[in-house]
């Protein structure tokens, strides 16, 4: 028979006691080989092996248990270690084949989308090891083995073997499903829910995967309450944020807000995911419905007014910030936000002012360094400016946009060699920056250093090609260097990628004096 015309859903919703019964009678009159698949939770396992060496003392009966990944997938080797030359093993237990699949790529890639009601919707992509090896080796299985094997699997083992093992999964004798009682199922439920995101960064990939084919295992089961459906989906939600896979958190929190509309926290963590994806305009009105359920939820105003900051709403930015702060007056966090959207307003005062009250509760907060830094530098309080970068610095050496912001301050104040120290600090950290190479040259010619500021020029051109300011620039550096050949290449290349700014600015601008009546100059010009 094949497995196309099962019908599923009968199998999976018998009543346990006759599930049990029609499983004992399969295993009674079985002789010889025989493969039955049972599909079960780890603690549905235990206590269903207890059970069978109890009811069936008249069969000799193993246990292959896997606790890891069985090396190259070889599971008849495995076996027939196992057994030996003993002719005496009338039922063999396997279990732990799931520890072969949690490492297989398409394992991870597809955990957001099983469901009993999809079992064949899916384009199974690859075959892992061990399910090459079951379909390989079932004439071996059945050739030198004179025993039952009772395959006791999870859900998506139960998954795997139907897509990707349908050979093997063709000579079945039967498949028995069993759900977990009430009392384990809420034993089981309770020991996944409630980790913190710590917690869940804490764990290494392989743990993340199993935790959530847990969790969906636990959301098949039939015995599941509502309640602890709209917990399992959250904490579901919550690892595939850590994961990285927002589009799955999103659903996963949509499924719990299925069962508990008045979940706040599921309404903000879906808030969250959604700023994670830009969809900044979402994730306003998520962090909304959780606030109108939890009000004095500073986490949802702060993340509120940055999802307002990033859509240029800054004013509502403010006010939500200022919300969260009256909460909670010490969330530096909110100070620092406040300070960037008051940055964008160009109230660089109020923006300092956060800032550093930001720098009071945190005073190794780099970025409220920076920013504060950036604000100083447009009210042209360059000294404070670079003595900002510089606490910056210390706290994050790397920080290239430090660096380079400081090389910008100092060129302000006319200490041309330390903002091209600057400069090649930043560069040393981020080589293909054209605008730190580009501002380098600047100095340089400032310096008259105009060689030196061509080849910085040009360093510009090789990450920016299209860079119509370096052209401009090298096109000077020629103009005083007198080489007016190069002068008319470099401004012509300027003029075409920006012609009105750069004609413009080359009508005024003193370093051209000596081309100046040269008609190749002037032709520039007219156009």
């Amino acid at each position: 028979m094949k497995s196309e015309a099962i019908d599923w859903d009968a199998d999976l919703s018998a009543d346990p006691g006759e599930e049990y019964q029609a499983l004992l009678r399969a295993l009674r009159r079985t002789r010889g080989f025989g493969l039955l698949f049972v599909r079960c939770s780890r603690s549905k396992a235990k206590q269903l092996l207890q059970d069978i060496n109890k009811d069936l003392p008249q069969k000799s009966i193993k246990v292959l248990r896997f606790e890891q990944s069985i090396i190259n997938g070889n599971l008849y080797k495995q076996v027939e270690e196992y057994l030996g030359s003993s002719k005496l093993t009338d039922i063999l237990f396997i279990q732990g084949l799931e520890f072969s699949l949690y490492d297989y790529e398409e394992t991870q890639r597809r955990l957001s989308g099983w469901s009993s009601d999809d079992t064949y919707s899916y384009s199974w992509k690859g075959v892992p090891h061990i399910l090459t090896n079951l379909n390989q080796q079932r004439e071996r299985f059945r050739d030198n083995f004179n025993t039952c094997f009772v395959f006791l699997v999870p859900l998506f083992v139960f998954k795997y073997i139907i897509h990707r093992a349908p050979d093997f999964f063709d000579w079945r004798s039967g498949v028995y499903a069993f759900s977990s009682d009430p009392e384990t199922l809420e034993q089981e439920s309770q020991r996944i829910i409630g980790a913190n995101h710590e917690e869940y960064l804490r764990l290494i990939p392989q743990q993340r995967y199993q935790k959530l084919l847990r969790i969906q295992e636990l959301l098949e089961e039939k015995h599941q309450t509502s309640e602890r459906r709209a917990q399992l989906f959250f904490e579901q939600g919550n690892l595939f944020m850590v994961t990285q896979d927002n589009e799955a958190a999103i659903a996963s929190y949509d499924k719990t807000l299925d069962f508990k509309t008045d979940d706040y926290e599921a309404w903000y963590n879906r808030g969250i995911a959604l700023c994670n994806l830009e969809r900044h305009e979402e994730a306003i009105a998520s962090f909304s419905k959780a606030l109108k359920l939890k009000p004095d939820k500073h986490e949802a105003w702060y993340e509120r007014g940055k999802a307002l900051r990033r859509l240029e709403r800054y004013e509502e930015a403010i006010a939500n910030y200022d919300n969260a702060l009256r909460l909670k007056p010490d969330y530096y966090e909110a100070w620092y936000g406040r300070g960037r959207a008051f940055r964008w307003l160009g109230r660089y005062e109020e923006a300092i002012a956060s800032y550093d009250n930001a720098l009071k509760l945190k005073p190794d907060y780099c970025k409220a360094w920076y920013s504060r830094g950036r604000s100083l530098k447009r009210l042209e309080r360059y000294k404070e400016a670079v003595d900002s970068f510089n606490e910056a610095l210390k706290l994050e050496p790397d920080n290239y946009l430090a660096w380079y912001n400081k090389g910008n301050a100092l060129v302000f104040m006319k200490r041309y060699e330390e903002a091209i120290a600057s400069y090649e600090k930043a560069l040393e950290i981020k080589s293909d920056k054209s605008e730190a190479w580009n501002n380098r040259g600047n100095v340089l010619a400032i310096l008259g250093h105009y060689e030196e500021a061509i080849e910085s020029f040009d360093k510009s051109l090789e990450y920016s090609p299209d860079d119509a300011r370096a052209f401009y620039n090298k096109a000077c550096c020629y103009a005083v260097w007198r080489k007016p050949e190069k002068v008319i290449e470099n401004l012509q290349r300027s003029i075409h990628l920006n012609p009105n700014k750069y004609r413009e600015m080359a009508r005024t601008d003193s370093d051209f004096d000596s081309i100046r009546d040269d008609e190749r100059f002037q032709a520039l010009l007219q156009r």
